[in-house]
């Protein structure tokens, strides 16, 4: 690799496409040949000093161009062709599944939940599953337990590994159906009385009023600044509520995208440390890596953290983890087993066998980028309007400008082939919402699909209807 270290030094612009740059020279030149087999990202980043995502980036702008092909289980290698997919940009491969052929007018783009690309996650699975074939027949024959569950629970804590989770071990953790699963099993083991009260952000995941409505407890909002929530309105309505449980997403809010800093969140700790109510932090939507401590740092005792793959691997199979605060570990694990058991034995033994794998992670990564490419590109055409983004949150979130109201801008924008939902969704029946939508990055269309809906939308958003004078 020493050629290819001197032609990293040499080439221009930033690291990813300097590496790309470099690779595609030495195969140009002979110094790479079809069917080479180059090194793991992790080994090629500590050679050139470089992050893990940006070796992962050069290798699937490489790949996309047709120039490398990445294996799952085996690596990446030199293609035996160079292949340019027809009609379609050297950053976005081709897609995996049908394409309906419809006018860009007409062309419906859902963007009401985020959608991931396939980066080979799929392969991963199947290969998962395939080997899950030959398990022993007790994997396959018995009720899950606790002792079954250990490989599955350490390799979510290794998923975890960098989470500021305070000290934890894998006995702190059970396994769940998604991250709403694991929400409604938080709400089973600390919701006590005939009509125990939760309280949620102004604006938030509905998830939670759902889940805490199938347990009959009453939902009760806490206002919001630009911060997140609002210590003073929380300590006030906790005392008057008697709250037991405050369900909250600091890291990236669903649906605003607000990042709580360290100093919000001690405040909010220590009024629940005061209050005696419960922390459940959700971080189901943050994709990159975590800024600042957890509840469950932050409050040994009352703390709770619930998480999922959905949003960096798959949805599909229902994966989620929820870690208790130490004295509430055999209350979280009663709850579990004794409302279902545990999630299947093999689904359990596929957690074990993928998440630890090095192409498991690079995948993860690759489905990051891809996803970032998507939010840059809603950006490059909404950026002059007041839109929160981050590139490692799957969506974003659009406050309307004036002469938009959230409900019509809704329809206006379903007429032109691309959903949304507002705001409204998110507040409680009888709280207020902002005129804002939320839009979730839908990567498993083309990018130019997805690109033109952007445009479709910037379009409403510069002509909105006239107001009428009061």
């Amino acid at each position: 690799m020493d050629t290819i270290s001197e032609r990293f030094a040499a080439a221009p612009g930033p690291k990813y496409r300097a590496l790309a740059t470099a690779l595609k020279e030495a195969i140009a030149a002979g110094e790479l040949t079809p069917g080479d087999r180059l090194p793991p990202v992790r080994e090629l980043a500590w050679t050139l000093s470089i992050t893990p995502g940006t070796a992962a980036r050069a290798y699937t702008i490489l790949t996309d161009a047709g120039r490398l092909t990445a294996e799952v289980g085996r690596g990446t290698f030199v293609a035996a062709t160079t292949r340019q997919p027809p009609g379609r940009p050297a950053l976005l491969p081709e897609p995996r599944w049908p394409q309906r052929a419809v006018s860009e007018e007409t062309e419906q783009v859902s963007l009401f939940s985020p959608k991931l690309p396939d980066m080979g996650q799929s392969d991963l699975i199947r290969d998962a599953f395939a080997r899950l074939a030959s398990s022993p027949p007790e994997r396959l024959l018995n009720y899950p337990s606790r002792p079954a569950f250990t490989p599955a629970r350490e390799a979510v804590l290794g998923w975890l590994r960098g989470t500021p989770l305070g000290p934890v071990d894998q006995q702190d953790l059970v396994l769940s159906h998604g991250g709403q699963n694991g929400i409604s099993l938080v709400m089973q083991a600390v919701l006590r009385g005939p009509k125990p009260v939760v309280l949620v952000e102004e604006l938030s995941y509905p998830g939670f009023r759902r889940a805490a409505e199938l347990l009959r407890a009453e939902v009760v909002s806490v206002p919001m600044d630009a911060r997140g929530i609002d210590p003073e309105a929380l300590d006030r309505i906790a005392a008057q509520s008697s709250a037991q449980l405050l369900c909250t997403s600091p890291e990236v809010h669903n649906p605003t995208g607000i990042f709580t800093a360290l100093e919000r969140r001690e405040a909010i700790a220590e009024i629940a440390r005061r209050r005696g109510f419960h922390i459940m932090e959700d971080d189901c939507y943050r994709t990159g890596r975590s800024h600042e401590r957890s509840y469950r740092a932050l409050l040994p005792e009352q703390g709770w953290y619930v998480s999922s793959i959905s949003k960096l691997l798959t949805p599909a199979l229902r994966i989620g983890f929820v870690v208790a605060p130490k004295p509430w570990t055999s209350e979280l694990r009663r709850v579990a087993e004794y409302g279902f058991f545990g999630i299947a034995q093999p689904l359990a033994d596929l957690v074990a066998d993928i998440l630890p794998r090095a192409e498991t992670l690079e995948i993860a990564e690759r489905v990051r980028l891809r996803v970032a490419d998507y939010v840059r590109a809603a950006v490059n055409a909404l950026g002059r309007h007041d839109l929160i983004w981050r590139e490692d949150m799957p969506y974003l979130w659009l406050r309307l400008p004036d002469g938009w109201r959230a409900g019509a801008f809704v329809q206006a924008a379903e007429a032109v082939g691309v959903q949304l939902r507002a705001a409204d969704e998110f507040a409680l029946r009888d709280g207020r919402a902002p005129h804002a939508v939320r839009m979730g990055i839908n990567a498993q269309v083309a990018l130019e699909s997805f690109e033109a809906a952007m445009g479709r939308l910037r379009d409403l958003l510069d002509n909105p209807p006239d107001r009428i004078a009061v």
